[in-house]
């Protein structure tokens, strides 16, 4: 399964992207996939400014809208079981750059399932 590429423009970041300034480190895990998966969904519904959930077994979207202007940004996850990963996309969808919003949308994703994992694990 693969992930849409990124648009040439500086508005979208893509764990499969292989240019360096879309690219983005997937999301590891080391517990069972579905755990990790629906630790990564729950995350996702909590966040503000969500506008649009659709969540299966595998694949994930959802639609962010900016705080300012109310633009909509597209996430969109991947669940590779196999080598235990998330592959992620985070793009504007109008507009030419996004000031890095989607990186660091990403990146606070990454660092809050990492997080709530440990919690888990010391329970």
């Amino acid at each position: 399964q693969t992930l849409e590429p990124c648009p040439n423009s500086p508005n979208c970041v893509s764990s499969q992207s292989r240019d360096p300034s879309h690219q983005i480190q997937p999301v590891r895990f080391s517990i069972a996939s579905e755990k990790a998966w629906n630790t990564w969904k729950e995350l996702i519904k909590a966040q503000r400014n969500l506008v649009t959930f659709d969540a299966d077994r595998f694949h994930l979207k959802a639609t962010f809208a900016t705080p300012i202007f109310r633009f909509k940004d597209q996430v969109t996850c991947l669940l590779d079981q196999e080598s235990r990963i998330i592959h992620v996309r985070s793009a504007s969808n109008l507009g030419y750059w996004d000031l890095g919003v989607n990186r660091r949308r990403i990146e606070h994703l990454r660092s809050a399932f990492d997080q709530e994992i440990k919690i888990q694990h010391a329970h």
